[in-house]
Order: C-alpha cells, then structure tokens, then sequence
C-alpha cells in the first residue's frame, strides 16, 4: 500500500518552515518515529518523524525548499496510513504577543494615512508640523499620554465631538502603526536600499529566520521602550578567588562554574527585592504587571545567530543548579537543539561579551521585558586604598531599562545591589 508523509500542520503564527537537510534516501526502509527531514524555524532547527512506515520510493524535498503544512516530503510502498492528526511541528513564537489595544470609536473625520516608522519619533517628544501650528484638541492628559508613548499628537483624528482626541485615539493611533511593523519581514518599515553596486562589487546573501526574527524584535523594542543605560564597576576579585576555589566541584558534577551563572543568581535575587525591574508596562490598560516569577534570557552566541534560552525560577535554584542548566542550554543551542518553550516567558536578560571583550556597551531592552544587563570584560586596575594602589580585578556592568516604568535611582539602586553582591557574596544570603 503506497502512502505520502505530509507536512504536518506547523504551529500558531507560523506560515512556513525551511529544510535544512534531508535525513533519508530513496531505498531506504522508513520506521515510524523516524526522522525524515530538519527544518529550521524562526529560532530552533526541529526534525520532522514520520508517521508511515515503508520502503521510500520518492523524495519530494530538498535543502533550501520552503515547505507549507500539507506539502509532500516523501512517498512509501508498503506503508501504513498515515494519521488523520500527524504531530505538529514545534515552532517557537516568532514575537512575544503583543497586549492588546482598545478599538477606537467610530471616527467624524476620515483617518490619515499610517505614517511609517521613519515619520514616527522614536522617543516622546513634540513635532510641530511645517507651516502654520496644527491646532489640536486634546486635554493635558491626552496630550502627557501622547508624550510618553512616543506619538506626535498632531497626526492622530480625534473620535470625539469636534474631532476632539482621547486617549483611546492616541493607544489606535500606535496600534496601526506597531501592527504595520509587524507586518514587515523584519518589523520595520525601512527606505529602500539605494544601489550600492554603483560604488563597487556586492554580493547578497537572504537572511536566516534567526537574523529576521532578531531584526523584527529589535526594532520593535528599540521603537517601544524609551532605554536608557546606568554603568557601574564591581570589584570581583574575592568572587574570582572563591569561583577558583569551588570550580573543581562544579566540574565534578558535569558542568562550569561561570561568571555568567553567578550573575544569573545574583540578579535573581535582585529581582526579588526589586520587583519593578521583573515588571512589565501595559499602556493599553494603563497598568504595571509584576511577575511573581523569576525567569532569567542568557544570550548565547551562536554560529548561526544570537540565541536567549530562558532559565526558569532562577530565584529558586542554587548557583550549582544554574551553572548546569546553563551549561546544557548553552550547548543545545549552538546545536540547534533548543525547544521553542525554552526560548519563551524571560523576565529579565543577561548578555555577557566579557569572552569578545570591551569595557562597556548597550545592551537594548528584551520587550516586554524592562531591564538588560550587559558584562563587559573584567580587567586588573589599580585601586586605591587610602595610603597606597592595589591590583583588584574590575567587572564593568551596564543596565539597559525601560525609562516609562524604571527610574534611573531605581536602576541605579537595583544595580549598585548587584554589584555589593558580588563584592561581598554572603549578601545574596543575608538579603536574596
């Protein structure tokens, strides 16, 4: 009995996948659960199983074809049926859901056209338009709400008597213009590339779903947080003295004992003693949501782009526990191997570039996250002690936050904590 393996339906918001490699030949005896096909997604590379069973007569794909749920990928003489329900191919959420925005009321005078993103100031200001000033009515607090939320006011029709603006014109206003991002491949719409082969030799290259995905979800935050970066400097050479000390049993145990898994615990505890930074603001309702959980995004550097597996209640583990569970993700994901729920729910992100180098940097806010730390490379300095210099090794960190709900004393209180964590570790257990 011949039978077709079919793309099975491939998850929420995913309209497509990319075959990576072909993982059968044609002669080849197939066994259901076998691995037909790796596909890659906006951020992981899933294999395929088959569900029929047979000798393969047909190969119907090949690396490089972008697949639709439905479409053939191999044929079988003597299989069984294939399952009216075949298991859904794993996809990860190309974005963190977007809150959602009130419906505007029915409007007395038409819409503008949406502006795109380049005619949208990035940070909340007033835009006064040429010529004669617009005159717009709107009350002080319309006009406060369309400050913060980065919207020049005099672009938006008002729904109300007189094509007076409410606050629910100016969250639609946004809305159109966050859902044409979106919208967009890489979530922005951007002018068009003048031609650069007029200057020279070029050479393109398509992007992976990784760097469009990455592209999408920077620009989004990039347009939607208004960041600001505090810096401050630990000294973490007792730290350093005592992660020596203990490494040989964390290695015992199968795993690295990392400034980087250090920093996860500390700045969970952090987070515990202040909440805000572990928030969330949603403008469409006009509230703050704590999380009353701790979920710590590590950025990892991967050959085939920048990856955040996400640590789980790292609150709730000791360093021992994250350095493993670091160790693992960390692995799978220059492996591709990471599950699409292991990249999804981060609270709060770490990326340490203290390997590459540098002394400082700013790192962009993981929306709807509301704070990043950045590590840059710890370096031996002179420091004075009050009669005389002495070599201490110096770990410079930068904190990127969400300046509508983080202020910076806050940042920087929540920040200076950090530090005196790792300058004196028994902190973590006094306070964390």
């Amino acid at each position: 009995m011949a039978a077709t393996l079919k793309v099975p339906e491939l998850g929420e918001n995913v309209d497509s996948v990319d075959v990576v490699k072909v993982l059968v030949a044609v002669g080849e005896t197939l066994a259901a659960g076998q691995p037909v096909i790796e596909v890659e997604t906006e951020k992981a590379a899933v294999e395929v199983p088959s569900t029929i069973a047979g000798t393969i007569t047909a190969i119907h794909v090949a690396a490089g074809d972008t697949l639709h749920a439905g479409d053939p990928i191999v044929s079988v003489a003597d299989g069984g049926a294939q399952p009216a329900s075949a298991p859904a191919v794993a996809a990860p959420e190309p974005s963190p859901p977007e809150a959602p925005v009130a419906a505007p009321r029915p409007a007395r005078a038409p819409q503008p056209e949406t502006p795109t993103l380049g005619e949208m100031p990035l940070a909340p200001r007033w835009v006064a338009p040429e010529g004669p000033r617009k005159l717009v009515p709107a009350a002080p607090t319309v006009r406060r709400f369309a400050r913060e939320v980065g919207v020049d006011i005099t672009q938006v029709s008002g729904s109300g008597p007189g094509g007076r603006i409410s606050i629910d014109d100016i969250k639609a206003f946004a809305a159109r213009v966050i859902g044409r991002m979106t919208a967009s491949p890489v979530g922005a719409a951007s002018p068009e590339l003048p031609d650069l082969s007029a200057f020279g030799p070029i050479r393109r290259e398509p992007m992976s779903k990784i760097r469009q995905v990455t592209a999408r979800n920077l620009s989004r935050a990039w347009v939607t947080v208004p960041q600001v970066t505090h810096h401050d400097h630990a000294d973490i050479t007792a730290l350093e003295t005592l992660r020596r000390q203990y490494r040989a049993r964390i290695e015992a145990a199968g795993a690295k004992l990392t400034l980087t898994s250090i920093l996860v615990k500390v700045t969970a505890s952090a987070l515990k003693l202040f909440p805000t930074l572990n928030a969330a603001v949603d403008l469409a309702r006009l509230e703050v949501v704590y999380r009353e959980h701790v979920h710590i995004g590590v950025a990892v550097d991967t050959e085939h782009g920048l990856l955040v597996p996400v640590i789980r209640d790292a609150d709730r583990k000791n360093i021992s526990a994250i350095a493993t569970e670091l160790d693992d993700l960390a692995a799978r994901a220059r492996e591709r191997k990471l599950k699409p729920d292991e990249m999804q729910g981060g609270s709060f992100s770490i990326s340490n570039l203290g390997g590459i180098g540098g002394t400082a940097f700013t790192p962009i806010v993981n929306w709807p996250e509301v704070a990043i730390l950045g590590a840059s490379r710890a370096a031996t300095q002179p420091h004075w002690t009050g009669d005389r210099f002495e070599p201490r090794l110096i770990l410079p960190l930068s904190l990127s936050y969400d300046h509508r709900l983080v202020d910076g004393a806050d940042a920087a209180r929540f920040l200076r904590w950090v530090v005196e964590a790792l300058e004196e570790p028994l902190l973590i257990a006094l306070e964390g």
